[in-house]
């Protein structure tokens, strides 16, 4: 067991402790007290339909999630983190069956499907939380493979390509905001892994093709919405095409919105809105929101507001700022790291992390328009929560990974092995002195070391 966990000799009374990075660890921890603060006092009005008034349910329900959020985070940064690259294939490949079941027969609530419920212990898990793990384990697996010739278009840039466009596209008819997310985050972690720009430029000009579709819907719904011969009628149509109208709809009351728009979407923007406006700078103190009784899903999609009116714009930009920080410490493990696969691992699922943060708050704030994403680490807890603490727990593997393997170097010793000799190639980071010492060991047999080091970092 200590050689499937990489648990050093010297280490293993210290076994029992948690390691990696303390910075994100306090980061998750403050999260984790906000979220329990906030989804007590954004429910009171769920509390009220559900269970008569009884608001300790989703307290003691949300503080069961945190600590089992926290045990799999614990767990998972225990495991050496080469162990995901060699399980990143079949993770992937289990993502895309199970994301086709649920576009067909899974669960479906507000026209999307998005969910499937599991057996035995009858619970439902949204299956795109699993498919972005798989895929960020699997693209950086092959980024860290095919860095000799990810320039060229067929050996390099269509190997990493493929997964994320198949991905995003079962995603997308059930949720387009997590598939355009999803796709932001893998085109920032392609761009540092030095897939030729030009590649990426097509890409996203495919990609702006529908969006550029669906501003024009939303334009001409609005220009014929006041016409007479416009008869609004639900017609049945397919899984894939269900949410359509939805999209069309949401992005004409972003573009086109009016107080008087009676609009469910704009209903939950006015009322962020005023949840924002009553918070002021020091906001109205823990639990005491009023906007949580008329702002649906307060403690979801729109908890940032909620946080705003009780704890003011100085809460609101503390959330930022942790957010900006855990990013800050994983682009720091990402120069730190000596192998291309933790490195991209590592960094390519805190970009999906805070980038669907930054989103959330977006939409609160009436950046963007509204979607369905929650707020990482502080809505209230469900398979996205934990999905997402596992995600940390590997960031937090391959931060105990450069601990070891920079503790080792201090004192000499040769690093440890991983047990993966196809996932050690050094990170592409010039002057990295971890990555020039482990060069010298000849115990590890490294690919040769990459001469090309174009990251912006």
């Amino acid at each position: 067991m200590d050689e499937l966990l990489n648990i050093p000799t010297s280490l293993k009374g210290l076994k029992h402790k948690p390691h990696g990075d303390k910075t994100i660890w306090g980061l998750v921890l403050l999260l984790g007290l906000v979220s329990l603060l906030v989804v007590y006092s954004a429910t009171g009005s769920l509390a009220y339909k559900m269970y008569k008034g009884n608001t300790e349910v989703y307290l003691f329900k949300q503080f069961a999630f945190i600590v089992i959020g926290f045990v799999v985070i614990y767990f998972a940064h225990r495991v050496n983190y080469t162990i995901y690259s060699r399980i990143a294939k079949v993770i992937f490949l289990l993502s895309i069956p199970l994301l086709l079941y649920t576009l067909f027969f899974g669960v479906t609530l507000n026209e999307g499907s998005r969910w499937i419920k599991l057996p035995i212990i009858n619970l439902t898990m949204q299956t795109s939380d699993l498919a972005k793990l798989g895929l960020f384990m699997y693209l950086a697996r092959l980024l860290s493979k095919k860095q000799g010739v990810i320039k060229d278009f067929k050996k390099g840039f269509v190997p990493v390509i493929i997964p994320v466009a198949v991905t995003c596209l079962l995603i997308a008819p059930a949720n387009l905001s997590t598939a355009l997310l999803l796709g932001a985050s893998c085109m920032l972690l392609l761009f540092i892994g030095r897939v030729s720009g030009k590649h990426l430029l097509m890409v996203v000009g495919v990609a702006a093709i529908p969006v550029v579709m669906l501003i024009m819907a939303a334009m001409i719904s609005h220009k014929t919405s006041g016409s007479e011969e416009v008869v609004a009628k639900k017609e049945k149509s397919s899984r894939i095409t269900a949410r359509v109208s939805t999209w069309v709809s949401r992005v004409e009351n972003f573009m086109y919105s009016s107080p008087d728009a009676a609009d469910d979407n704009l209903y939950q923007v006015n009322q962020a809105k005023i949840a924002i406006a009553k918070g002021g700078l020091l906001g109205m103190g823990p639990g005491n929101s009023e906007q949580r009784n008329f702002l649906p899903q307060a403690y979801n999609d729109f908890i940032y507001a909620i946080i705003i009116e009780e704890y003011g714009l100085i809460g609101g930009a503390l959330i930022i700022f942790i957010y900006l920080v855990f990013l800050y410490r994983s682009i720091r493990l990402f120069k730190r790291c000596p192998y291309a696969f933790g490195a991209f691992l590592a960094l390519g699922l805190s970009f999906t992390l805070v980038i669907q943060a930054m989103a959330n708050m977006a939409v609160n704030v009436n950046l963007f328009p509204v979607t369905g994403v929650t707020l990482p680490l502080v809505s209230m807890g469900g398979s996205s929560f934990l999905f997402t603490c596992f995600a940390i727990g590997i960031i937090l593997s391959v931060a105990r990974n450069v601990e070891q393997i920079e503790g080792k170097a201090a004192g000499g010793d040769n690093p440890p092995d991983d047990g993966d000799d196809d996932d050690k190639t050094p990170a592409p980071v010039e002057g990295n002195s971890i990555e020039k010492s482990v060069a010298k060991k000849k115990k590890i047999n490294t690919l040769e070391p990459l001469k090309e080091a174009a990251l912006p970092f």
